[in-house]
């Protein structure tokens, strides 16, 4: 009896500490979010005036209305687009790639898998000149177009990587049962290696899409004009055009930072699910 006691005060006492930081890590990380969003309804010198950490005198909502008929609209068209396409083509690629990597038994399966995972060390900073030189090349430069190609190769070897590892746990008695009903290698893949990937799918999704929305390097270098650039590239510019107006920029971060925390709470479940899936056999 006193040894149950003395189990259950020691969980009672971590799930304490536990909830504890999970609290003081929530404050922090919520936080900043909170700052940028009540700034954002200040006037342009209210900042200075009153305090950054006062709440605003009113909710100032010109702020978003001129962030929205200054050309916002166009850099999130293309950031969506440019999102869309590459990650539909990127999932689709690292799944063709990581089903055969993952259930099929060759001599090069391990040196491939090598080499992919060794592509994960390649800096992305070296390759921007040899992409800028291919997309004049090819007549892509300034184009939206030109994104997608270095967006889906620089995350094809991670994707490979944790999907491979992934679709490895899937049981192999539910594959060897639909051998027996006749199901052929393709027809497989999709009707069942896919469904049963949709956790880990998701996981890559949520990780790469975020990754892509906030890319700036190849955004920056690959395209000139307004109209075809995307939005890490709209912070940079209005922060240069409204740089004594902070609430301002303040609401340009919200906008951009709004899209991604909705996608987040939606599939919150899914990439749990991803990341967590595969932790146990059987």
């Amino acid at each position: 009896m006193d040894r149950y006691s003395k189990s259950k005060g020691k969980s009672i006492f971590s799930w304490g500490i536990a909830f504890i930081l999970a609290i003081f890590w929530l404050i922090i990380s919520f936080l900043p979010f909170v700052f940028m969003v009540l700034n954002s309804f200040k006037e342009k010198f209210e900042m200075l005036t009153k305090g950054i950490f006062r709440l605003p005198e009113k909710l100032n909502w010109s702020n978003y209305t001129e962030v929205l008929s200054g050309g916002f609209g166009n850099y999130f068209k293309n950031s969506v687009i440019v999102l869309v396409i590459s990650l539909v083509l990127l999932l689709f690629i690292a799944a063709c790639a990581s089903y055969p990597l993952a259930r099929f038994k060759f001599k090069l399966a391990q040196p491939i898998y090598a080499l992919i995972v060794a592509c994960m060390s390649i800096p992305v900073h070296i390759t921007l000149i040899p992409v800028f030189n291919m997309a004049k090349t090819t007549g892509l430069y300034d184009s939206i177009w030109v994104l997608i190609g270095p967006y889906i190769a620089f995350a094809v070897p991670i994707s490979v990587f944790i999907l491979t590892s992934f679709m490895k746990e899937i049981p192999r008695e539910i594959e060897e049962s639909a051998e027996i009903d006749g199901c052929g290698k393709v027809q497989m893949f999709f009707s069942l290696i896919l469904p049963l990937s949709k956790p880990g799918l998701a996981t890559l999704a949520i990780y790469n899409g975020v990754n892509m929305w906030n890319e700036f390097s190849f955004a920056y270098t690959l395209t000139q004009s307004a109209q075809n650039r995307t939005l890490p590239l709209a912070i940079w510019e209005f922060q240069g055009q409204y740089s004594m107006n902070t609430p301002m920029i303040m609401a340009v971060l919200t906008l951009t930072l709004l899209p991604m925390i909705i996608m987040f709470i939606i599939f919150q479940d899914k990439l749990v699910k991803g990341m967590t899936a595969g932790a146990v056999k059987g």
